[in-house]
């Protein structure tokens, strides 16, 4: 018990404790999210996104499997009726699986074995140890999106799962992310592959990487694919994990509504 308190307290002072990065989240997010919108945080973890993209005013599907992040969740946003905890995993395909959980660093519990196994190769994963197992339940992000709608934008960080999560995806929506990680980088290709292929029937998604919780953008332009390959490429050596984001070409709908939310107030 001793253990799990503390790696959840960890993760909650890094998350919810450094002001600095989440005014640069807050700038970041606020790209994608406004008022009234929806974001999907898969993978939420203890809540740090969810907390900033609600002072954007949107609104927040929270999905997590990880009971003692559960607990945290349920807490946090007991009162916020903007804000929904969905108790699962994201899958390829409805159903239930299992979910290897760390302890001590419960950000790096993962439903993928491969992914374990990749990562465990890793120098800075060394003292990681997935101790515990969880069934859980699994949906779709399709499921999710017939549920509650299409998101402005959804943050997908599930430890090596995300190839599978965003295989439960048929339609393309406004802008996304997904976690890079150099030791795992074939599998953060296959998931850009995935994503390319769903944006070609809405005008092509354009990318971006920012390093890990920088909350700045690497590049100074959005990038086609093998850009972003590219750039990849160049961090890879360096052995910093990050997001890759992706959007679409806006709308003039969207593009009048930014127009409109960046005007002084009178």
């Amino acid at each position: 018990m001793f253990t799990r308190t503390r790696g959840i307290f960890r993760s909650l002072l890094l998350y919810h404790c450094r002001p600095a990065t989440q005014r640069r989240a807050a700038r970041l997010y606020g790209q994608f999210l406004h008022p009234g919108d929806i974001g999907f945080d898969i993978g939420a973890h203890v809540g740090g996104r969810v907390r900033i993209w609600r002072r954007l005013g949107a609104r927040v599907v929270a999905v997590e499997p990880q009971p003692d992040c559960l607990r945290v969740l349920r807490w946090a946003f007991r009162r916020d009726r903007n804000v929904t905890v969905v108790p699962a995993a994201l899958g390829a395909r409805a159903g239930r699986a299992t979910m290897a959980l760390s302890t001590a660093t419960p950000t790096v519990s993962s439903m993928s074995a491969e992914w374990i196994r990749s990562v465990a190769q890793d120098r800075s994963f060394a003292q990681v140890r997935w101790d515990r197992a969880v069934e859980v339940e699994v949906a779709t992000l399709n499921d999710l999106i017939a549920l509650h709608g299409t998101p402005a934008f959804c943050k997908i960080d599930v430890e090596g799962f995300e190839v599978d999560v965003l295989a439960g995806l048929s339609q393309p929506v406004a802008a996304l992310s997904f976690e890079y990680l150099p030791s795992a980088h074939d599998a953060a290709l296959t998931a850009l592959d995935i994503v390319d292929r769903l944006g070609t029937t809405a005008g092509g998604y354009r990318y971006n990487y920012s390093p890990i919780e920088t909350m700045r953008f690497a590049s100074p332009r959005w990038l086609d694919a093998p850009d972003l390959v590219r750039l990849l490429e160049r961090f890879r050596p360096l052995g910093r994990s990050g997001d890759v984001y992706a959007r679409l070409p806006r709308t003039p709908v969207q593009l009048a509504r930014v127009d409109r939310d960046r005007r002084p107030p009178h």
